[in-house]
């Protein structure tokens, strides 16, 4: 393994383990821990962990590096431009998507109907449906962009999948964003996104103040 693959390695080990929610906002991050855990030497862990505080998505606390947390505003700022983007892409995809991405799309809301009761397992597939909608937009500076902004989206404590009866409109949502693709309507196919992200942005709200 080379040094630049190993690197790269470490930076995904670690973002993912915070996107799963292994590491939470505000849980302390350690080199030698994350080098055992991922069984990876020091050097590449240290050079993730500076991309990742340039990132935004670790914070000093002291001479510690934790994850950082989003506060109201941010969380809000993240949720406009998201809804923005994700509009996007759910227009340029119904007008650009493939038959056979349509679907693969539909077939996943099919498919995580089955996982209704697991609210982090569908929040997991939940990332890959937008995700596929991101890639079926065919524009690859908007999956840049959005691709950061759901690397911020792991700095969520919760899943606003975990809100009771969050599951069934979200995949009933999905349904409505996939029907709009397969009709080829763009205008729908937008709305229907940025309904989506509304919603779910309205649910978090709630689990937030519901914790408080």
């Amino acid at each position: 393994m080379s040094r630049q693959t190993s690197q790269k390695d470490a930076y995904a080990l670690i973002l993912d383990a915070i996107d799963v929610g292994l590491y939470k906002p505000g849980d302390r991050l350690v080199e030698s821990e994350l080098a055992e855990r991922f069984g990876v030497s020091r050097t590449p862990i240290r050079e993730a962990l500076q991309r990742l505080e340039t990132q935004s998505m670790l914070t000093r606390d002291g001479r510690s590096l934790i994850v950082a947390a989003l506060d109201h505003n941010e969380l809000a700022e993240l949720y406009v431009v998201r809804a923005e983007l994700e509009a996007l892409a759910a227009r340029l995809a119904a007008r650009h998507a493939t038959a056979e991405e349509v679907k693969v799309l539909g077939d996943m809301v099919v498919e995580d109907h089955a996982l209704l009761a697991d609210p982090s397992a569908l929040s997991r597939a939940n990332r890959r449906f937008h995700r596929q909608i991101h890639l079926a937009s065919h524009n690859r500076f908007l999956v840049q962009q959005l691709d950061l902004v759901h690397r911020s989206m792991a700095l969520l404590a919760t899943t606003s999948l975990a809100a009771e009866g969050r599951s069934e409109t979200a995949l009933a949502e999905h349904q409505a964003i996939v029907d709009a693709l397969k009709a080829r309507d763009e205008a729908a196919a937008g709305a229907a996104l940025k309904h989506h992200i509304s919603t779910a942005f309205e649910q978090r709200l709630k689990l937030d103040a519901a914790r408080e």
